[in-house]
């Protein structure tokens, strides 16, 4: 697996758009409905985030429409 930053993945009907991404912590937004991009912001390590990635889809830039721009996702 590997992350980028503003990827947005997706498990059941919760979707994951990774903010900032360092090298032991990531920032997330977990967001319910991509066109909204309303949802909360929370920091983990890197270990935590791939454990909750699991089973989740990459979803694909032509899916989820427009690529977000990093301050998009930055918003509460």
């Amino acid at each position: 697996m590997r992350l980028q930053q503003n990827q947005i993945w997706q498990q059941g009907d919760q979707f994951f758009g990774i903010v900032e991404l360092e090298r032991l912590r990531v920032e997330y937004k977990a967001m319910r409905d991509l066109s909204t991009r309303e949802g909360t912001h929370h920091q983990v390590t890197k270990k935590e985030f791939c454990r909750l990635l699991k089973g989740a889809v990459l979803v694909s830039p032509v899916a989820a429409g427009p690529s977000p721009r990093a301050d998009e996702l930055k918003q509460p």
